[in-house]
């Protein structure tokens, strides 16, 4: 079982920049597929960035790339999601998951959640 946790959500601006973290703990934590989701309000869940145990492999959504930047750090367990030049459109609740992940582009399957953090940014 792997427990996640988000946090560096928050209210900015446009044009600024947040740094998401996903801490996780559990058996094995680092030997899984770290990936990041958001959801905005009415619509469906999107895959935007993914990580492989080694980091060789990532894959990064249009709608963040160039923006974004994904990166983790075994030893601490931890994963980041770096948001720069942040839309209105990017508000929404960011999840960090893991999984035992084959084809680093592919939203499935991931097994283990976080809760989510809320990131709002306006206009």
């Amino acid at each position: 079982q792997v427990q996640l946790v988000e946090s560096g959500g928050g209210l900015v601006q446009a044009g600024d920049s947040l740094r998401l973290s996903c801490a996780a703990s559990g058996r094995a934590s680092s030997a899984y597929t770290m990936g990041w989701f958001r959801q905005a309000p009415g619509k469906e869940r999107e895959f935007i960035a993914a990580i492989s145990v080694s980091a060789n492999n990532i894959y990064y959504a249009d709608s963040v790339k160039g923006r974004f930047t994904i990166s983790r750090d075994n030893r601490k367990s931890t994963a980041w999601l770096q948001m720069n030049d942040l839309k209105p459109e990017d508000t929404a609740v960011y999840y960090c998951a893991a999984g035992i992940i084959t084809d680093i582009d592919s939203p499935r399957p991931y097994n283990y959640w976080g809760p989510g953090t809320q990131v709002t940014v306006s206009a």
